[in-house]
């Protein structure tokens, strides 16, 4: 086989593996491949399900850039029982009757937990408390005090209500904790409850739908088959604006120059502007239909003037 495309892989990952597993099945596939990179974007636990967007070669490059797209869930809430980790695989802390209750007492409460706030991150998390893993601390019987997080619920659509359990779809800015939402909700409604499981359907542009599950990742799939399922670089970043470079400012650029943001015009030696729409003051060039470069753009004097950061740069 040639040499790996880089970019990002869609799957669909399975209840009971980690992140971490999946990215070592892909690994193993390109085995023949000297030394490939492998990450992924967006840790999904072990208990949940869904979309996992992993990182192939330089796609490994983009991971703060897709990390930041908005996400969607189906979760399942169980109340009446709460638990340590905020989730089915935790111990029990504590329990409680629930009572009867309708699906628009429910949405109701729900409405409460939409909007900007901040969220705390749960204990048992793989956020870092003095230079370990919090849930590191939190398996050893330490006290993990988190800071606040600020964190934007989209929408919190309460499917349906079969007691104890209230399932729900859930649209939200990254970085937020599930678990922490559902436990919250759990107490708003009165017996608490906790997190009975999970599904990632959507992140960033990127749906389910188009992953392959990770289940059907076993020895018979190779690094050949799984090339063909790779999505290139600049097809993996599409929320960001782009523009069209000639091949020498591509050059210019690899080699570590700085364009001046009158460079990347329409007016000089860019062939095409695409927008530039920028997305966080992102933008990324693009030559030859390939991914050069990611840069950080500060617009002045409405718009007719910018400074020029180069972010990350891809090899042709």
């Amino acid at each position: 086989m040639g040499s790996v495309t880089d970019g990002i892989l869609l799957i669909d990952k399975c209840m009971g593996e980690t992140s971490h597993d999946v990215v070592k099945k892909i690994r193993s596939a390109f085995q023949s491949e000297n030394r490939v990179k492998v990450g992924h974007a967006g840790t999904l636990d072990p208990f949940a399900t869904g979309l996992l967007i992993v990182l192939v070669g330089q796609g490994t490059k983009l991971s703060q850039f897709i990390m930041s797209g908005e996400k969607v869930y189906l979760a399942t809430l169980e109340l009446g029982v709460e638990t340590d980790t905020l989730d089915l695989t935790g111990r029990v802390v504590a329990t409680a009757a629930v009572p009867d209750m309708g699906l628009e007492g429910v949405r109701e409460k729900a409405r409460q937990f939409t909007g900007t706030f901040l969220q705390v991150p749960p204990a048992y998390s793989a956020v870092r408390y003095k230079g370990k893993r919090a849930y590191q601390l939190a398996r050893n019987g330490q006290h993990v005090e988190l800071k606040a997080r600020e964190i934007t619920v989209y929408s919190l659509q309460v499917l349906s209500v079969d007691l104890p359990q209230i399932d729900m779809r859930i649209r939200c800015s990254s970085g937020t904790y599930i678990r922490s939402l559902a436990s919250d909700l759990g107490k708003a409604l009165g017996p608490g409850g906790h997190l009975r499981s999970l599904r990632r359907i959507k992140s960033g542009p990127f749906d389910v739908g188009e992953a392959l599950s990770s289940a059907e990742m076993g020895c018979q799939v190779h690094g050949e088959s799984l090339s063909e399922r790779v999505i290139p670089m600049r097809e993996a970043i599409p929320h960001i604006g782009e523009i069209l470079v000639s091949a020498k400012t591509a050059q210019k650029v690899r080699q570590g120059c700085r364009p001046a943001w009158e460079e990347l015009m329409p007016s000089c030696d860019a062939e095409t502007s695409v927008g530039p729409d920028l997305h966080d003051g992102w933008i990324k060039l693009v030559s030859d239909g390939g991914l050069v470069a990611i840069l950080h753009v500060a617009l002045e004097d409405g718009g007719g003037h910018g400074r020029v950061n180069i972010e990350r740069v891809f090899s042709s």
